[in-house]
């Protein structure tokens, strides 16, 4: 019996992207951009990665919650600031207090997604919201921070996760901007974020809300990530990717 799609339409959309590449070039705070470029180089990628996790027997549960389950975990600072110091969840929300984050950020700019992609099963599009809901706790686990170092490694180790096309993309001109600036030290930091990236679990199938309340250390153990190395950050408001 063949398989129900996920969605209307798995063609890559190379033009879509590259008017969306334009844009955030013009605009790097142009955040939605990135969900638009991701969205319209998908192709078939994210329904092989949707089978993967499909598959886990973890993931195969998670994907069947409301989209935003892990988002309203996620915005609930009371809850969060109430678990025990070094859990992964104080540690989110210490993340995002001192970025001046808020969990709705990245919600906001993903609302242009809907303009590329049109999902069938429900499940991929929680798999889908999930995915945004989870990059900065990502940031958390992994120790890449949000400088353009950071989220250029974050991204490779995204790829390396997910395999989007779209994202590669987005490493590749972010790598080639930093040399551009000089900056000859970044395609090293990179490498490794996806080296750790295709060396860890996988982290789409991983039901978040209940790692919140485990040990940052645990997490990190159980899921196989290795924490970044130090390196020297760069903020620029010229690069290419946007500071998510």
């Amino acid at each position: 019996m063949a398989r129900q799609r996920i969605s209307k339409d798995v063609k890559l959309k190379p033009l879509v992207a590259w008017r969306a590449i334009r844009k955030l070039f013009a605009d790097p705070d142009d955040t939605g951009q990135v969900f638009i470029i991701i969205s319209a180089l998908s192709g078939s990628g994210f329904e092989r990665l949707f089978r993967r996790v499909e598959s886990d027997e973890v993931g195969r549960r998670v994907i069947t919650r409301h989209p935003e389950a892990l988002l309203e975990v996620l915005r609930d600072r009371q809850m969060l600031a109430g678990l025990p110091e070094g859990s992964l969840g104080r540690a989110y929300l210490d993340f995002v207090n001192t970025e001046q984050l808020s969990a709705d950020g990245l919600s906001k700019a993903s609302e242009q997604r809907a303009q590329v992609i049109d999902f069938i099963d429900p499940r991929a599009e929680t798999l889908s919201t999930r995915l945004r809901d989870m990059h900065d706790l990502w940031h958390v686990v992994t120790g890449y921070g949000r400088d353009l170092v950071g989220e250029d490694a974050l991204l490779a180790f995204t790829w390396a996760q997910t395999r989007n096309r779209g994202i590669r993309l987005i490493v590749f001109l972010a790598t080639l901007k930093s040399l551009q600036m000089r900056h000859f030290w970044v395609p090293a930091v990179v490498r490794r974020g996806r080296r750790s990236g295709l060396e860890a679990g996988l982290l789409p199938a991983q039901d978040w809300e209940a790692l919140l309340v485990q040990p940052l250390t645990e997490v990190r153990q159980q899921l196989g990530v290795e924490v970044a190395p130090e390196y020297r950050p760069v903020w620029s408001d010229d690069a290419v990717v946007a500071r998510a």
